[in-house]
Order: structure tokens, then C-alpha cells, then sequence
């Protein structure tokens, strides 16, 4: 046990994939995600059965506002109390805020305003859950496990779109809105014990984790300068946004409004997006099972690089079964580079700024990218499907080299 009461987890290596105390997170983790794709799918269906499409669509997008506002201050609260802390006490909220719904709507019958106010409750601890979930897996393996982590929790996410969808429809089949919400919330509320549960390790806070007489403000101004001074951090964030904003719109709305131009149909944009999970799943699968690939720094940009090509490949194949491998290779790629930019994000990083690097990479990915998906609509309607893809495969592909032109970021390396 540590000072604060918290669990220690053992310091004797262990590969993670046989860690029972990594095991243990990732179970937890896996919980929490399928109740969540539970949570989206219980909400649009109450939220379309309470009012008209727009309102519905509106309701659905209310969580976003606090999240990308406070997220910044997410990681300033998961730095001061702890990743674990944060992640066990954002769970409970949620379980809790979602089961007083689900028995409202049992009671009471469908309503927009108890909807909108769930739905801000989950933006407002989104914004403090997501740095602390990227800020924990450092506390329960080590650094050199740290890939293969990375790996099973994208395997973990992917599991969780696959299942959470149909059993979130099931539910609202047998039970309504109200029994979905109430299954969502029995599945978050599986993940607080198993975090309690979980160990956790001590790392050294160095110089930038003495907080004693600083505000929060002052603990968010520095750790943005943290990010902004790092020789790896602030490249890998650079790179990350222009990936990302080159990836986003492309394959969402791009790829439904592709699709349809090319007559694939609804059919065959499920084929096109099952490819890109597959290829995702896989990459998820390789670093699981590989725990580290060499020379990080140089992958993770080649593989940017790779990615961004095969975005352009996508809008130039005229067939389905190509667009469906040209998306199989996008998804590995871009599963590589992003498995392995949090990884270096996690190794690279002191740890008493995790919570804040965090938070800064969640907000670029969470906040900035979704701008592309209007944007992206917008130019298809006015220039074709081709130019857009190719100039967001340059965007991408600009992420890429970024990340071979930054010296500290093209040289660094996973532990070993």
C-alpha cells in the first residue's frame, strides 16, 4: 500500500498481456466502453422519440461543449488526485447519472430535458475521464509494456464497437429507451470495482509535480508550456492534429457521401468501413502481440506517411472490393501511427504532467478533428469527392513530415 491508501502495483516484470493487474484495467475498460456505445445508441433512440430529428440531433451534440471546454482542466484534476481516482470517481457519476434517467423515463415516460442534462453531465466527466484514462495505463505496467498496452486497449475498443451496438439495439427492443439506459448503467457501474481493484504504481513526480502553492490555472498554464517546450511532445502534437484533420472528415462523412456518388450503397459502405476496422483491428493485434517496434519515431511518421496515401488511393479506386483493401491498409496504418504516438506520448512524459499531455492530445483529437467532417461536406458538395480526398491526404500526409523533420521526435524510441 502506499502513503495515500492506494493499492501498489508489483514492481517485478511481467509481460502485460499475462498481467493479471493489466488484465484487470482492460476489463474494467472494456465494461465502461461497451455501456457507453450502449449509453449513445439509448440516448439518439429516446432522444428521436421525444421530439423531432433536430432536436434529437441536438441533444446528441450538448455533451461536446463541456467536453472540449474543461478538458484541458480534466487534466489538471487527474494530475492532482490521481488517474485512478478520477476514472473510479467519473464512472460512479456516470453509472449513477444514467440508472436516475432510465428509472425517470421507466416512471415518467420520454423527455427532452432530463436527456439534455444527461447528456451534459457525460460531456462535463468526459472531460476529466478521458486524461485520466490516458494517463493510467503508465501506472499499472511499465514503460517497456507500454506498446503492447496500447495495442490491447485498441482491441478492447474495437471489441466494444462490435459488441455495444447490437446489444444496445436489443435492449431498446426489449425494454425501450429506459432498459437500454438502465443496462448502460449496470455495465459502467461493472468497472468501478474492477478499478478498485486495480494496483497502481508510484512514479517520481520531478520538479514539475511540486504543486504545493500553485493554483489549478497555474498548474494547466504550466503544463501547456511543458507540452510547448518538449522536444518530442510538441512535434508528436503537431503531427497528431494535421493526421487527424486529414483522416476525420474523410472517413466520416466523406466516406457516406463517396459512397454513395460511387453507387456502393449503404451495403457497401458497411463493407468499405468493415475493411478499415479489420485493418485497425489488426494493427491493435500486431503491437499487442509484438509489445514494441523499433525505431518508433521513424514508424510512426511512415506510417502517417503510408496512411495518407491510402486516403488518396480511396477517392481514385472506382471498384468496392478495391476501396474496401485500399481501407483494410488505411485502418492498419493509421492504427500503427496512432497506437504508437500514445505510446510515445506516455513514455516521453513526466509523470506528473500525464494528466495534462493527456488532455492536450484528447482535446486535438476530440475537439479540432470533428471541425474537418462540416468542412469536408461542404468541399465535397462544392469540388467532387477526388480533390477533397487528396488534399486531405496531404494534410495528413503533412503530419507525417513533421514527424521525420522534428529530430527529437524521428529519433525516439520505445523502451526496451
Amino acid at each position: 500500500m502506499t502513503a495515500t491508501g492506494l493499492p501498489t502495483a508489483p514492481t517485478a516484470h511481467r509481460p502485460a498481456h499475462r498481467d493479471p493487474n493489466v488484465l484487470r484495467w482492460l476489463a474494467a475498460y472494456a465494461s465502461s466502453m461497451v455501456g457507453d456505445s450502449v449509453y449513445y445508441l439509448a440516448l439518439s433512440w429516446a432522444a428521436v422519440q421525444a421530439g423531432s430529428p433536430a432536436r434529437a440531433g441536438l441533444v446528441m451534440s450538448v455533451s461536446a461543449l463541456p467536453r472540449a471546454v474543461l478538458m484541458l482542466f480534466g487534466g489538471v484534476v487527474a494530475d492532482r488526485l490521481g488517474p485512478r481516482r478520477v476514472v473510479i470517481g467519473s464512472d460512479a457519476v456516470r453509472c449513477a447519472a444514467v440508472l436516475a434517467v432510465a428509472a425517470l423515463l421507466f416512471l415518467a415516460g420520454p423527455g427532452l430535458w432530463p436527456l439534455t442534462l444527461l447528456a451534459l453531465v457525460f460531456g462535463t466527466v468526459d472531460a476529466v475521464f478521458m486524461p485520466a484514462v490516458g494517463a493510467l495505463p503508465a501506472r499499472v505496467t511499465s514503460h517497456d509494456q507500454l506498446a503492447r498496452v496500447q495495442g490491447m486497449r485498441g482491441l478492447v475498443i474495437r471489441l466494444s464497437y462490435v459488441v455495444g451496438a447490437p446489444l444496445g439495439g436489443l435492449a431498446v427492443a426489449a425494454g425501450g429507451a429506459a432498459g437500454a439506459f438502465g443496462l448502460a448503467g449496470l455495465l459502467i457501474a461493472v468497472s468501478v470495482p474492477l478499478l478498485i481493484s486495480v494496483r497502481v504504481r508510484e512514479l517520481p513526480t520531478g520538479n514539475t509535480g511540486s504543486r504545493a502553492a500553485s493554483t489549478p490555472l497555474q498548474d494547466l498554464r504550466s503544463g501547456l508550456g511543458y507540452v510547448r517546450r518538449h522536444r518530442v511532445l510538441a512535434p508528436l502534437m503537431l503531427a497528431v492534429a494535421l493526421g487527424d484533420l486529414g483522416f476525420v472528415g474523410p472517413l466520416n462523412v466523406g466516406l457516406t457521401l463517396l459512397a454513395d456518388r460511387r453507387g456502393w450503397g449503404a451495403v457497401g459502405l458497411g463493407w468499405v468501413l468493415a475493411g478499415f476496422g479489420v485493418g485497425a483491428g489488426g494493427a491493435a493485434l500486431l503491437l499487442a502481440v509484438r509489445g514494441r517496434l523499433p525505431r518508433a519515431g521513424v514508424v510512426a511518421a511512415c506510417t502517417i506517411l503510408v496512411g495518407a496515401v491510402a486516403i488518396g488511393v480511396l477517392a481514385l479506386v472506382p471498384s468496392l472490393f478495391g476501396a474496401v483493401l485500399v481501407a483494410l491498409l488505411v485502418g492498419l496504418f493509421a492504427g500503427l501511427s496512432g497506437a504508437l504516438c500514445q505510446a510515445l506520448l506516455q513514455t516521453r512524459t513526466e509523470p506528473a504532467c500525464l494528466g495534462r499531455v493527456s488532455a492536450v492530445s484528447a482535446l486535438v483529437s476530440l475537439g479540432l478533428a470533428p471541425l474537418s467532417m462540416p468542412v469536408s461536406a461542404a468541399a465535397v458538395g462544392a469540388f467532387g469527392t477526388t480533390p477533397v480526398y487528396l488534399v486531405s491526404a496531404a494534410v495528413c500526409g503533412l503530419g507525417g513530415v513533421v514527424a521525420l523533420a522534428a529530430p527529437g521526435l524521428r529519433r525516439a524510441e520505445l523502451p526496451g
